[in-house]
């Protein structure tokens, strides 16, 4: 499985122990001389919820967006009719070694109609084009602070600082921007907000709207074509003092020194039914969060943000010494001379730290799904895996950092969702196996397909129901928690044994 190393939680999590010494600031902090030159080398922010990927350039910067529930697809049945009836027969073969003859009626009668899932997908990327190309760019630096969640990015232009500053609290459930310059007119920028597809962008005042709807093309193998999840995103200008000029596809901001943003985006995704609700208004929802959250000071919102998450982050101490010297080289230079065999404890000690911060940021309240593939970060309509959910390993091993790195609260979402999972798979286990309880295969989307996905060479794994209960009991074991187990735990773990 092929996916940017930048974002797979569970490879960062080499090591699980931890003391109790002095934690040293370099720890928590990746930085960098130069801006992204491509997505997986971006700053990845997020607070379960909401994610977004900081390039930090400081002629065009991007910011990219997500939301967690922003999928292509509708929910539909994928069990295959003929499962049930054919099921001896494909067993009689495989006892008789005629392994290619069943493997031919396995894949006709077992594999899940349709039998592959849609993607997650990007929100979109949000662009401020600042109007100095031509300005000298000194003193650059950007950097991701781990034990606060915000990520920033400062430089001298023409010798007057800028900086600006990118994080997502979970309190106000919005992503935050602010920037600043020395200079009046440093900031002077055209802002926009775009999408691939699927998406109307509107200007207007202080605000940049994107309302859309997905398509999905017809493609049997996935599920029906049409007009199907709709989703909503906000950016809006809640403080500066410059000048703000709406045009046709940007705003246009000048003459000032300071300017704050806050970004939302919601869909209309019913995490209850696995499934769309046209009940639900993204747009009411989206614009309702940033206005009580414009009435918030935004001391009040960052102090708030950092009370909170470093609260979660700092319950972990994790320390292997080293070369304070090495403070002042970039992240990406010390990687390079690791891999090179030169000693550097204080970045392993980062590195334990970051995967912590990803599973943070993409599975802590308010998250209601389980982190992806991917997290919560991706850039395409149509991603590597379709940043789906792989229940074979890669789902659990984004948890395995869960309860051994005291961050117990980030296995909610997936404990939920195997939860909601165990209704289509009880109908999955009946009609494909004539069992009782639920089952459930290597791979599932947010519309709890609970068949065989992607043919049954890799998708014939009938106990994945069984395997992802697992999370649950560790769950327990770190916990203690016997009305979880009894309530919540247990009639799941009973379902998959049945």
């Amino acid at each position: 499985m092929k996916k940017p190393l930048i974002l797979l939680l569970p490879a960062l999590i080499l090591i699980s122990g931890c003391n109790t010494g002095p934690r040293s600031k370099r720890d928590h902090v990746l930085w960098y001389n130069t801006p992204a030159a491509e997505w997986t080398e971006a700053l990845p922010v997020g607070n379960g919820r909401l994610g977004g990927m900081l390039y930090g350039d400081p002629l065009v910067e991007h910011l990219q967006v997500n939301e967690e529930s922003l999928w292509g697809g509708v929910k539909v049945p994928n069990n295959n009719p003929g499962a049930l009836e054919n099921l001896p027969r494909i067993r009689k073969l495989i006892l008789e070694s005629n392994i290619p003859e069943a493997y031919e009626l396995a894949e006709k009668h077992l594999a899940g109609i349709p039998g592959k899932t849609w993607s997650y997908q990007t929100v979109g990327d949000i662009y401020f084009r600042f109007a100095d190309t031509a300005a000298t760019v000194t003193d650059y630096r950007r950097e991701l602070d781990l034990s606060t969640g915000i990520a920033t990015v400062s430089f001298k232009k023409n010798g007057k600082k800028v900086e600006y500053e990118v994080f997502v609290p979970a309190r106000e459930d919005i992503i935050v921007i602010t920037m600043n310059s020395q200079d009046e007119g440093g900031l002077d920028m055209d802002i926009m907000m775009t999408r691939p597809q699927d998406a109307v962008i509107k200007v207007s005042e202080n605000r940049i709207d994107m309302e859309g709807q997905v398509v999905d093309p017809a493609d049997p193998e996935r599920g029906p074509a049409g007009e199907h999840m709709r989703f909503f995103a906000s950016l809006i200008v809640t403080n500066c003092d410059g000048k703000l000029t709406a045009g046709e596809q940007s705003l246009n901001y000048s003459g000032g020194k300071e300017i704050t943003l806050f970004f939302n985006a919601r869909t209309d995704y019913n995490f209850d039914l696995l499934n769309l609700d046209s009940a639900i208004d993204p747009r009411k929802d989206c614009t309702e969060a940033i206005s009580k959250a414009s009435c918030t000071s935004m001391s009040q919102i960052r102090n708030g943000h950092k009370t909170e998450y470093s609260t979660m982050f700092n319950r972990v101490q994790f320390s292997l010494g080293g070369d304070p010297a090495l403070d002042g080289i970039p992240t990406d230079e010390r990687l390079r001379r690791f891999q090179s065999g030169e000693d550097d404890p204080g970045l392993i000690a980062t590195y334990f730290q970051y995967g912590r911060y990803l599973l943070m940021g993409s599975s802590r309240y308010p998250a209601r799904l389980p982190a992806n593939l991917q997290g919560i970060w991706n850039k395409d309509i149509n991603a590597p895996w379709n940043s789906d959910y792989h229940t074979n390993i890669n789902l659990q091993m984004n948890y395995w950092p869960a309860e051994v790195c005291n961050l117990t609260e980030t296995a909610e979402p997936l404990i939920r969702f195997m939860k909601e999972l165990t209704a289509p798979g009880s109908v999955t286990a009946r009609e494909t196996y004539g069992a009782k309880g639920w089952t459930l295969h290597h791979t599932t989307d947010i519309f709890g397909k609970t068949a065989v996905i992607d043919g049954v060479y890799w998708g014939m794994f009938p106990l994945g129901g069984a395997w992802m209960t697992l999370p649950l009991w560790e769950h327990y074991e770190f916990t203690l928690d016997t009305a979880f187990l009894q309530e919540r735990a247990y009639p799941v773990m009973k379902g998959a044994a049945e």
